[in-house]
């Protein structure tokens, strides 16, 4: 009795399916803004869903549900993530069309009243619930299965973009400046390359270092390799300490930050100072070092093992004192040059007597016949100093590292 009568009120739903389907469409886009338009979802999209579904609602009243109707919310579902329609709003299609079904079911029970009438529709009631749950279900398993998807080659487009930012290469005829744009990166603004060595072999050492610097509001893409995580990053002069914040608070090994720059088509260069950087910490120390930005730096940078040699003509005789003696005269050497050439900023650095400092300088002139007011020697200095704080494994004795110079962090 029960299944007849229910059979019954599925056949006199059916020929009102189509204006019952106008009706939930109609409703669709009056109470979801998301709807009103067609920048996400085509309106003949949305109605020919809507129609496709409710009729799975009535099939499956009816227990004459197939596997195609099974399969209309995980098309939905699969769709709607690839428009980019966030789930609360397509769930709540679902549920505004079931309850204009349940509405029109229980108006036509109070003006067709017949005996059993209503233990018809609580046993609709419970049909019509648990079709819902199953269809909300298999459309939220599509949904986000789709988004995962997309959420991977997302990444992937991101990593090869990055990559070619960092090889400078061409793609598609489209340079750095069409890379960067895809990106998202400011093509105005001021950028920064980090390069990090991985904590495994192609594991992540600075992880959800992206969605953390988004949190700053500072754009990044990045890409991952067997030994190197690296990124290009978009910031303002002000962010830059927030984002060397960040990079400290997530990372688990050596990472290294270029000097800031303009130009996207320096992003090779930038990786190639940023990896410099990340050199210049003792391995197995975690830790962020950003390179000096002075430009003398950079060019030293690129001949390192140029820059070496000029450290041990110039320093030579200092890096074959004992450890004790070279440590204090490098340590001085690099607090009077980073002082300006004064002997009192630089013995307030050093906690010690301005006349301390002035004897250690008198014996660096001795060992290197350097004079501290001859500009060319003082060149060379600068330089030789230079170069060996970006090669610390060119001493010839002891093992502590050589003293960093400001703007190296």
């Amino acid at each position: 009795m029960k299944d007849a009568a229910l059979a019954e009120l599925v056949r006199w739903v059916e020929p009102r399916l189509p204006r019952l389907i106008d009706d939930v469409y109609a409703a669709t886009c009056d109470r979801i803004a998301l709807y009103r338009d067609e920048k996400m979802v085509p309106r003949d999209d949305l109605h020919r869903s809507i129609a496709v579904n409710m009729r799975f609602l009535v099939n499956a009243l009816a227990g004459t549900e197939t596997h195609d109707d099974l399969a209309a919310p995980q098309e939905t579902g699969s769709r709607r993530a690839h428009q980019g329609a966030p789930l609360p709003e397509v769930l709540q299609v679902y549920r505004i069309g079931c309850s204009m079904l349940w509405d029109l079911l229980v108006n036509h029970a109070r003006l067709h009243a017949k005996p059993g009438a209503m233990d018809t529709l609580v046993d609709v009631a419970s049909l019509l619930w648990q079709v819902t749950d199953e269809h909300a279900m298999l459309l939220t398993e599509a949904y986000r299965a789709a988004s995962a998807e997309l959420l991977v080659a997302q990444q992937r487009r991101r990593s090869a973009l990055a990559e070619a930012l960092f090889t400078g290469q061409r793609v598609f005829d489209a340079g750095p400046w069409e890379a960067g744009k895809l990106l998202g990166l400011s093509l105005d603004g001021k950028l920064a390359v980090v390069a990090a060595e991985t904590r495994g072999l192609a594991e992540e050492s600075l992880v959800g270092i992206e969605k953390r610097l988004t949190r700053l509001g500072i754009v990044s893409a990045w890409q991952l390799t067997p030994t190197l995580q690296a990124g290009v990053v978009s910031l303002r002069d002000e962010q830059r300490e927030p984002m060397l914040a960040a990079l400290r608070e997530v990372t688990v090994t050596r990472a290294g930050v270029s000097p800031l720059y303009r130009s996207l088509v320096d992003t090779p260069r930038a990786l190639h100072l940023a990896r410099t950087a990340l050199a210049g910490i003792p391995p197995g120390k975690p830790d962020v070092r950003a390179f000096n930005p002075s430009p003398l730096a950079a060019f030293l940078a690129y001949d390192p093992d140029e820059g070496g040699r000029l450290a041990e003509e110039v320093l030579g005789a200092i890096l074959e004192q004992p450890a004790e003696e070279r440590d204090l005269l490098l340590e001085t050497l690099h607090a009077y040059l980073s002082h300006g050439g004064s002997t009192d900023r630089a013995a307030q650095s050093l906690h010690c007597h301005a006349n301390t400092v002035r004897y250690r300088l008198r014996r660096i002139r001795e060992l290197t016949g350097r004079s501290m007011t001859d500009p060319r020697a003082i060149a060379e200095l600068v330089t030789a100093a230079q170069a060996l704080t970006l090669n610390p494994t060119r001493r010839t004795r002891g093992s502590s590292p050589v003293p960093e110079q400001p703007g190296s962090e």
